[in-house]
């Protein structure tokens, strides 16, 4: 069975990279707990002083995987749905899937998300927990769970943007490039796909040459300001959400029609409108990185 989640070590620089291409790496508490793994052997090796985080394939993380049925997350099903129950799945660390996104955040090393084609829902959520992140200017970042079926989970998109956008991304779900991500802020920098490799790779190398312990101090630093800004209350309140938003009357029917027409049809049905994520036409999708 090959590996959800790949571990890969060069002198000081680790890389972390999900394994799904062929589901847009999408997440499951199986793949979390690979990435929970990674990230432990990486911040527990003096040697490694800067990890980059990429997804293999064409994209980055499409979020989570909610394919077949849903059958792999059995515990948030309509008929099962219990609201203590779900409260303490969301807010546990030991079953949340916060932990594991935050461990990106929380672990002493920097990390640099390396992000090509989609990085949408959960998937934005988790990579906007790294440190520095780097995407090609074609791709795409989004919250369609904005729409039906999700809340903010790690609140990245609210502490990385001012009131303006973060309302207005919020409210609305819309995606945006790469490049436009760049230009608001909600992340560092933006390339060419063709040079992306080459850029992170080159940001890496000079992290690396800065002391371990001068990396891990600024790093705290600037993470303990946001979360004297209320992070961690925020990542309680957006799971629990979350879990409301899985179980309303919109959310309940998006699920149902995803187990009996398919994830596009009801995919189709959400994005339609706006003519965004799979509804957009071909010319405005992401590269392929196969492509190059």
């Amino acid at each position: 069975m090959p590996e959800l989640v790949k571990y890969g070590k060069d002198g000081a620089i680790a890389t972390i990279t999900l394994n799904r291409p062929e589901k847009f790496n999408t997440l499951r508490a199986d793949v979390l707990d690979e990435l929970d793994g990674a990230l432990k052997a990486a911040n527990r090796d003096d040697a490694v002083r800067v990890i980059i985080l990429e997804g293999a394939g064409d994209s980055f993380c499409a979020g989570f995987d909610f394919s077949n049925g849903l059958e792999h997350y059995e515990a948030l099903m309509e008929e099962n749905y219990d609201p203590g129950m779900d409260v303490n799945l969301v807010t546990n660390q030991y079953t949340s899937y916060i932990p594991q996104f935050m461990g990106i955040w929380r672990g002493s090393k920097p990390v640099i998300a390396k992000v090509h084609g989609y990085c949408v829902g959960g998937g934005s959520e988790m990579a906007l927990c790294a440190d520095l992140v780097i995407a090609s200017d074609d791709a795409r970042f989004g919250t369609p769970y904005s729409r039906v079926w999700g809340c903010h989970l790690s609140g990245m998109w609210i502490y990385r943007l001012g009131l303006a956008k973060a309302k207005y991304y919020a409210l609305t779900g819309e995606w945006i490039s790469g490049k436009e991500a760049a230009e608001i802020e909600l992340i560092n920098f933006s390339y060419p796909l063709e040079d992306l490799d080459r850029k992170v790779a080159e940001l890496a190398d000079k992290l690396a040459t800065i002391p371990l312990t001068q990396l891990l101090a600024m790093k705290l630093i600037v993470n303990q300001a946001y979360d004297n800004m209320g992070l961690q209350s925020t990542q309680t309140l957006g799971p629990i959400l979350d879990g409301i938003m899985r179980n309303t009357p919109e959310g309940r029917d998006f699920v149902r029609v995803a187990k009996d027409e398919g994830v596009k049809s009801a995919v189709a049905h959400r994005d339609g409108p706006f003519a965004d994520y799979s509804q957009a036409p071909p010319e405005q999708q992401p590269r392929r990185r196969s492509s190059l």
